[in-house]
């Protein structure tokens, strides 16, 4: 077989699945170089299909992030679950990323019951490696290893960033010939004003998952490019009751107040831009199950 010259174009598309908090966020940001997918401690922060574009030479790589694999129980939940399968039967390869410290767990072992009947291969990932001694570790990869799924093990710690140089050479060589899929700048396939909706739903998240574990929805209503080159942004967060409004304003207002601020500054430093932002708060009862929220954000309703 003839060798792909360095110079000529590849492009693939590779699914990074996992259990719930395995740090697929966190991977596909590293490997992108930029933050494209919102991270949170809080399991199932990430509610769909977010497509992070890592380049390695002349090989561009689509790395597509999706929420994480569990027994769902509630629609919202039914959705996800199917657009991080839709994700994995849409991509070139998978990469399935297990949190070494939690070992091979039950839902780990579901994943990789149903890539073995859809006889799917599979790049294993263990990530947060810097948290389990040595032999515990050898003996996950053989458990893991003697699956037969896999093709290829990397050892990494996604939050430091060791083993992804390695990991994203190797997703360069991996990917077919052919032509770039975005433009060569381009590091996401998400719109601005829902990137920004993003970020101001982590730092909610961050800021008040104990109380509001999965009742918060962000919308970007407007967004006004300014003459001096700043930018103003206009978001709502919704929440599914009146009761839950309070929660998020906090006292005097200073929950909000400290969401917005994180939120900017973030949006700033992405944006390298000066933003305005103005947040307000309102009740939309039970938008989980309103079906225009889902096609807003390319879910299912019907999963």
């Amino acid at each position: 077989m003839n060798e792909v010259p360095e110079t000529e174009q590849r492009c693939g598309f590779v699914a990074v699945v996992g259990a719930p908090n395995a740090g697929k966020s966190t991977l596909v940001n590293a490997l992108v170089g930029t933050k494209v997918s919102i991270v949170s401690p809080k399991v199932q922060t990430t509610r769909f299909r977010v497509m992070g574009i890592a380049m390695v030479g002349e090989a561009q790589v689509v790395l597509v992030d999706t929420p994480g694999i569990f027994a769902p129980k509630k629609r919202l939940e039914r959705a996800m679950v199917a657009a991080a399968w839709g994700g994995t039967n849409d991509a070139d390869h998978i990469c399935l990323l297990i949190d070494a410290a939690k070992g091979y767990d039950d839902e780990s072992r579901a994943i990789v019951d149903k890539l073995k009947e859809t006889k799917r291969q599979a790049i294993l990932v263990l990530n947060k490696v810097d948290l389990v001694k040595r032999d515990k570790l050898l003996g996950l990869t053989a458990q893991l290893d003697a699956e037969g799924i896999f093709t290829d093990v990397f050892m990494i710690s996604a939050l430091k960033g060791d083993g992804i140089a390695d990991l994203l050479a190797h997703l360069g060589k991996l990917v077919a010939p052919g032509p770039w899929m975005f433009p060569e700048d381009q590091v996401s396939d998400l719109p601005q004003r829902l990137l920004a909706a993003e970020i101001t739903r982590e730092k909610a998240f961050l800021a008040l998952y104990q109380e509001l574990p999965y009742s918060l929805h962000v919308e970007t209503e407007k967004w006004e490019e300014k003459d001096d080159g700043s930018a103003r942004i206009d978001q709502v967060i919704y929440v599914e009751r009146e009761s839950q409004k309070p929660i998020v304003l906090g006292k005097a207002g200073r929950q909000i107040k400290s969401i917005g601020a994180a939120a900017r500054q973030e949006l700033e430093e992405l944006l390298e831009r000066r933003v305005h932002l103005f947040i307000h708060i309102k009740v939309r009862e039970d938008w989980s199950e309103k079906r225009g929220h889902y096609s807003e954000i390319g879910l299912d309703f019907d999963s």
